[in-house]
């Protein structure tokens, strides 16, 4: 499962089965604290996820700015809620590259607006999942 965390919503996505593609799930709208983890854990759970991919917001210089700083708090309080391993993946770009792909799709303005946060989550952990073999589980020093 991956996720792009924001301050008001949060993208959701899955993988196949075989862990080769990456399509957007749902977005949720953010509640509060724990009933955004509670939601998240029982969407992870009903769908078995093996792994929840977190998209990490760095700057673009790399380095780990407020919002990141919000989304790893996000993480550590999911990693405590689930037996689910969590992981933060780098996702410089994934909102960009969603609406582009949305674009190439032929979605108009207002339905890539709605979809964006569920196709950047997506992207998010299609990255992850591209990574290729032999290469590390994070890019982000918490896996």
């Amino acid at each position: 499962m991956g996720l792009d965390v924001g301050d008001r919503r949060i993208g959701v996505a899955l993988s196949d089965p075989t862990g080769f593609l990456a399509t957007p799930l749902t977005t949720i709208q953010r509640t509060g604290g724990k009933r955004d983890i509670a939601t998240v854990t029982r969407l992870a759970t009903e769908h078995e996820a093996q792994l929840i991919v977190v998209g990490l917001p760095r700057l673009l210089s790399g380095v780990i700015g407020e919002q990141a700083r919000k989304t790893m708090e996000f993480a550590e309080k999911l990693r405590r809620q689930t037996a689910i391993p969590v992981v933060l993946w780098d996702e410089r770009f994934s909102s960009v590259t969603a609406d582009e792909l949305m674009g190439q799709a032929g979605r108009n303005p207002a339905e890539r607006k709605a979809r964006i946060d569920a196709a950047a989550a997506a992207v998010i952990l299609q990255t992850y999942l591209d990574r290729g073999p032999g290469q590390p589980e994070s890019q982000s020093g918490f896996a």
